[in-house]
């Protein structure tokens, strides 16, 4: 299907899902579907469920938020929880507005972007369906037509509640073109959009000596004074400020803190009664979410000035810190690369990772808990295993510092000094070593930095570097050995005969002799030393190997090598060390040998066919691992 048929479909699909009717049409649809008639607020929930929602490890995981919204899991199960659902349901959090604080390019405007795109998609589905009166610059909700002394007796014919005054517009209209008959006044289904300013406004600050509340409110249309004879006359007033063309969804409100005091209070009146002040009407009410974001920098001066007291307890401060999961930090990373020009670059494995972790660095705070390095507190927040810390440690260790990711590098520096490493080696492919280098770079032009930041970062700089080298090394390692897994396997099971003849004092026959053999106590140690198993500390990992294998064959599971962390990554290092002088030979030697030279061919075929490289980077990859290995 063409962009032509696609635009078709486009259109007859709008078209099927306009209606137009009269009030008392409307009142039918209420029957059958009395959600139809939700509040601003509850619309923006139930779409947010509309997407499902998922339970990991304790944490809500909202799939609205899945593909653009990156490690920040706790902040955004508390954006909905603590304010989108109790809002839904009417309690006094909905007379708050609604304010994400947070570090720059920490997701916080990528957030409410995806609220309003959100809102417009669901308002084209049947459980989100708005209504409105036709021809209502407003988009008022129908129900205000309903009397006062009516809605009561409503509520409890057709379960809805109605909040809200008709507008000095519909009410003229009414009276003068249907004399009060509220059942012929027409009806429409609207669709939210921001472009066309339907129910999804944003309103950014300008020049405060310059800035007109009409902006907000909309303004007299003085051009038709003339013909109605009154500023007070309704149709004389243009209904067109972004408060009003919000009504009905949500209003973003970009560096809302910036905004002179007056334009404040209109938000305020707006949130915490429903209703504004426009022209020289009673008060006008709309059913809108405002949400607003700053930095906290911004914030730490509006709460430090007296005058703005009385505004504090109406906002809800949302803080919505940096990311602080390296592998959710490379998600962010791909994600700003494959929007950009740059998606044509090959960008070598572990690359971004190497970028992730120094970033993930500069946002943590060293722990005072005994024992948690920044690099093992760097890895616990991802999610790895750490010997001699819990689940119960990890969750210490988020509570100890209540600001922590409120600070660091930002995921747009690294993608603009990735930029940089692109242009300048003007290459089809870059590595991890050049991404470090042009973080690194860029810290000596970086002037926001202070002196004492720059020197940490570039300790971080640093330890993304030995990262990076452990990295390198196990990658070309395990390229080196043809069928690494049935290595590793066959290793194991050799390991494990052993360590159950020696837990259980007996002996082992030999398979070719028939000869009985005391357990292989060198082969075990030369396992076990990988990972720092001390010589007293032997019999005690050797029965907890044992253990595990019992509690897999009490389950009905087969102990294999991907049950036991540790010991796994000794069987690792353990092949890698047997391979090391011959992997050292093969990538360093100057004029590698026929033999030499066919190996490294395989490596790197390995390497591009089953690792994600291409040969330049491959090739880039053995030799800095051959440097490593020599010094």
């Amino acid at each position: 299907m063409d962009i032509l048929e696609k635009a078709k479909r486009h259109r007859e699909e709008e078209d099927r899902l306009k209606w137009e009717g009269t009030f008392a049409d409307y009142l039918e649809i209420l029957k059958q579907r009395p959600e139809v008639a939700q509040n601003a607020h509850s619309r923006v929930y139930n779409m947010i469920r509309s997407h499902g929602i998922t339970e990991v490890d304790g944490t809500r995981r909202y799939g609205f938020f899945g593909e653009e919204i990156f490690g920040l899991e706790e902040a955004v199960e508390r954006l909905v929880e603590e304010y989108f659902h109790p809002a839904a349901k009417r309690l006094d959090v909905r007379k708050r507005i609604l304010l994400l604080m947070g570090p720059v390019s920490g997701g916080k405007s990528t957030i409410v972007t995806l609220l309003k795109r959100g809102l417009e998609a669901y308002s084209r589905t049947d459980e989100g369906a708005v209504y409105a009166i036709k021809g209502c610059p407003m988009h008022e909700d129908p129900l205000h037509l309903i009397p006062l002394h009516l809605r009561e007796e409503f509520r409890r014919s057709y379960g809805i509640r109605i909040e809200g005054a008709l507008s000095p517009l519909n009410a003229m209209r009414l009276e003068q073109e249907y004399g009060g008959r509220i059942e012929d006044m027409p009806v429409e289904r609207i669709f939210l959009s921001e472009d066309k300013r339907v129910g999804v406004g944003t309103f950014t600050p300008s020049d405060p000596k310059s800035q007109d509340i009409a902006d907000l409110t909309g303004s007299i249309d003085f051009s038709t004074i003339a013909e109605f004879g009154s500023e007070s006359d309704p149709r004389a007033y243009r209904f067109d400020g972004e408060l009003n063309k919000a009504n009905r969804g949500l209003m973003e409100f970009q560096e809302m803190l910036k905004l002179d005091e007056k334009f404040l209070w209109h938000l305020l009146s707006l949130t915490q009664e429903g209703n504004f002040k426009a022209g020289r009407f009673a008060l006008i009410s709309a059913d809108e979410l405002i949400v607003a974001h700053t930095n906290e920098t911004e914030y730490r001066s509006f709460i430090a000035d007296k005058k703005n007291e009385a505004l504090h307890s109406r906002i809800i401060v949302m803080p919505v810190p940096y990311n602080l999961k390296v592998s959710e930090e490379e998600r962010i990373y791909r994600k700003m690369i494959s929007d950009s020009d740059m998606s044509h670059v090959h960008i070598a494995p572990h690359a971004l990772r190497v970028a992730a972790i120094f970033s993930v660095l500069t946002r943590l705070k060293p722990s005072r808990k005994q024992g948690a390095d920044i690099v093992k507190k760097m890895r616990l927040y991802d999610g790895e295993n750490v010997e001699g810390f819990s689940a119960v440690d990890v969750n210490e260790l988020k509570k100890e510092f209540a600001d922590e990711g409120m600070s660091g590098i930002d995921p747009r520096y690294v993608i603009n000094r990735i930029s940089s490493a692109i242009i300048r080696k003007d290459v089809p492919a870059i590595n991890a070593l050049d991404v470090l280098r042009s973080l690194k770079d860029g810290l000596t032009d970086h002037a926001s930095i202070s002196d004492e930041d720059r020197t940490r970062y570039m300790e971080y700089i640093g330890i993304a570097r030995r990262e990076y080298d452990d990295i390198a090394k196990k990658e070309v390692q395990k390229a080196f050995v043809y069928s690494y897994e049935e290595s590793a396997k066959t290793l194991m099971d050799n390991y494990l005969d052993h360590v159950e003849a020696f837990c259980n004092k007996n002996k082992l026959r030999d398979p070719l002799t028939g000869e009985e053999l005391p357990p292989d106590e060198k082969l075990m140690r030369s396992i076990e030393e990988q990972i720092g198993i001390s010589e007293n500390a032997k019999k005690a990992f050797r029965e907890e190997i044992l253990i595990r294998i019992s509690a897999y064959a009490r389950k009905g599971k087969r102990f294999d090598y991907n049950s036991h962390d540790r010991l796994r990554e000794a069987i690792q290092k353990k092949l890698f060390a047997d391979l090391k002088d011959v992997v050292k030979i093969t990538t360093s030697s100057a004029t590698p040998d026929e033999s030499q030279l066919k190996k490294v061919n395989e490596v790197v075929a390995r390497l591009v066919d089953e690792h994600g490289y291409n040969s330049t980077s491959a090739n880039d990859l053995l030799r800095y691992v051959g440097s490593l290995l020599n010094r």
